[in-house]
């Protein structure tokens, strides 16, 4: 069974968050989600969040995909972590996927895997960084090799459906799809 690691930080988009551990969840996929600090974590929009641990802890294991849902001020915070661009670099290095949404692919770029690669975020992030080796495109979700990347709260379902096509493939994909009743 794969494993994904969502970070939490305070201010994130909790529609993006949710929909992200939701969808993975109901793909059998086991979803580890750590606040940047101990306790509860408030969305953007106050929603209270439970992380199942800290990062502290969650760092401590290992995992085939981190998921950043983004959000503001939440994006920032995970920028601004030491440990989440650690973390990001890491799993780079050892071939594992990244993925992040909204204004977090800002987060993928600052720890420098957006290099030569084609991306996606919410209007007015990625395309106002001086990124000149990374092609930013308006997509709603964009893969390239194993590094994906979102749009934002609206584009968040088609997202994790994403994810769990290239962690557990296109049949699982569909079941799980079939099952939201999207049409």
């Amino acid at each position: 069974m794969a494993r994904v690691l969502v970070p939490l930080a305070e201010g994130c988009e909790e529609l993006e968050a949710v929909t992200i551990i939701d969808i993975l969840r109901r793909a059998d996929i086991e979803v580890i989600t750590a606040g940047l600090q101990p306790g509860i974590v408030k969305a953007s929009r106050g929603t209270q969040l439970m992380p199942d641990m800290t990062l502290d802890a969650a760092l401590l294991e290992k995992y085939d995909m981190v998921v950043l849902p983004g959000g503001m001020p939440g994006a920032k915070h995970l920028k601004e972590d030491p440990r989440i661009l650690s973390l990001l670099k890491k799993m780079a290095g050892e071939d594992k996927y990244t993925a992040a949404i909204c204004a977090a692919p800002t987060v993928l770029a600052e720890a420098g895997l957006l290099k030569g690669k084609k991306a996606t975020s919410y209007p007015g992030f990625l395309d106002k960084m001086a990124l000149p080796d990374t092609h930013c495109l308006a997509d709603a979700v964009v893969r390239d090799g194993k590094v994906l990347t979102s749009r934002g709260p609206g584009t968040a379902m088609d997202f994790a459906l994403a994810l769990v096509e290239v962690l557990s493939g296109r049949e699982t994909r569909d079941q799980v799809e079939a099952g939201l009743v999207r049409g």
